[in-house]
């Protein structure tokens, strides 16, 4: 077990829903975010903290083995508040898990990095990137700053994908891209416990019936996402009726909206 792992975006929806069951996985959880969280609990460690803030960065980093980087604006917003966020808070944490020795970072990238790519084109991690929003352009700089640091400085990286990660898929679109909570805390886990990684690009997404994006290069890890969609199948199609009049593109409506804050 690893002694400290610090957790970012910890107040966030996936940071809540990892807080508990991960624990297990390493001695001391140091969890951060630029909100207020509740107080530390026996084995963590509560920091607020701003990650466009350089040098509170540096602090933060101290002493961890890994991070698990979800500290970030998570949807579509103004150039400027992604510039804060996702790519200078991006920059200062991986400059200061390089002083600190930090080995390795799971890092929240996003489906909306290949979002432009059409509906059932089938993905891997050599596809392209056509990314359908600044949003997606700031997880693209996220990955690409990864593959610097693990070339220059070894520091590895899992550059996470993320689908849609809710209890349920909630439209037709995520039948395809639904993460189920269980299968990204399993994906964690593998990735926190793995011997080495290297730097791996590789999709959140349950082993859904219609899933678009392979993870085959990744066998290695010998993680098997156990929920799958179809459940949820045939309400959705019921309440959604035949496919038509939505997006023809991966990212859904992030890749027919326009850009937020655009002079």
């Amino acid at each position: 077990m690893i002694k400290r792992l610090l957790v970012t975006g910890a107040g966030g929806r996936l940071g809540h829903l990892l807080r508990e069951p991960l624990k297990g996985s390493a001695e001391i959880l140091r969890l951060s975010d630029i909100i207020d969280i509740s107080p530390s609990r026996p084995g963590e460690e509560v920091v607020r903290c701003d990650l466009a803030d350089r040098a509170a960065v540096d602090t933060l980093a101290r002493n961890c083995d890994m991070i698990l980087h979800l500290g970030a604006i998570s949807g579509e917003a103004s150039f400027d508040a992604l510039i804060q966020a996702n790519f200078l808070g991006t920059y200062n944490l991986y400059e200061a898990a390089r002083k600190a020795g930090v080995r390795r970072i799971l890092f929240a990238s996003t489906n909306h990095v290949i979002g432009f790519h059409p509906v059932g084109e089938g993905l891997d991690d050599r596809s392209e990137r056509r990314p359908d929003s600044l949003y997606g352009v700031s997880k693209c700089f996220g990955e690409d700053l990864s593959r610097l640091y693990y070339d220059k400085f070894g520091l590895e990286t899992a550059c996470l994908r993320i689908g849609s990660c809710f209890e349920a898929p909630k439209d037709r679109r995520t039948l395809s891209t639904w993460l189920s909570p269980r299968d990204f805390l399993s994906l964690v886990r593998k990735l926190i416990g793995a011997p080495v990684i290297g730097h791996l690009v590789l999709y959140g997404v349950s082993a859904n019936r219609d899933a678009w994006w392979s993870n085959a290069h990744a066998d290695f890890l010998g993680w098997e996402p156990q929920d799958t969609s179809e459940p949820y199948r045939e309400k959705i199609e019921r309440r959604e009726g035949q496919p038509a009049g939505g997006s023809h593109y991966q990212g859904g409506r992030l890749a027919t909206k326009g850009i937020v804050g655009k002079r």
